[in-house]
């Protein structure tokens, strides 16, 4: 993460999102915000969105639980993973074919 970044608070956190400021935000700048913080200040759901449309491709929520590879994409250090290096994000024993 960059380190001249103000983290905020876990109750800064739940503030910034109870005001809703974040909802007229574009979504660079959700992103922008968001990518950097530990703690959520906005509904999961418009993050997930704002993250579809500034990274142009559908992000698999299990790539959450990947924050520097999102942040190495987003800062363009890193190219779109293909479909298969999404999958090997899941370990073995988390898989299961229907």
């Amino acid at each position: 993460m960059k380190t001249n970044i103000t983290q905020l608070t876990r109750e800064q956190a739940i503030q910034v999102a109870e005001t809703g400021c974040w909802k007229n935000w574009t979504d660079e700048k959700i992103v922008m915000f968001q990518l950097y913080q530990e703690c959520l200040c906005m509904d999961f759901s418009r993050f997930h969105e704002a993250m579809e449309h500034v990274l142009e491709r559908p992000i698999w929520i299990h790539e959450f639980a990947y924050w520097d590879l999102l942040i190495a994409e987003y800062e363009e250090k890193r190219e779109h993973p293909t479909f298969e290096q999404i999958m090997n994000l899941i370990p073995k024993d988390k898989k299961s074919m229907v």
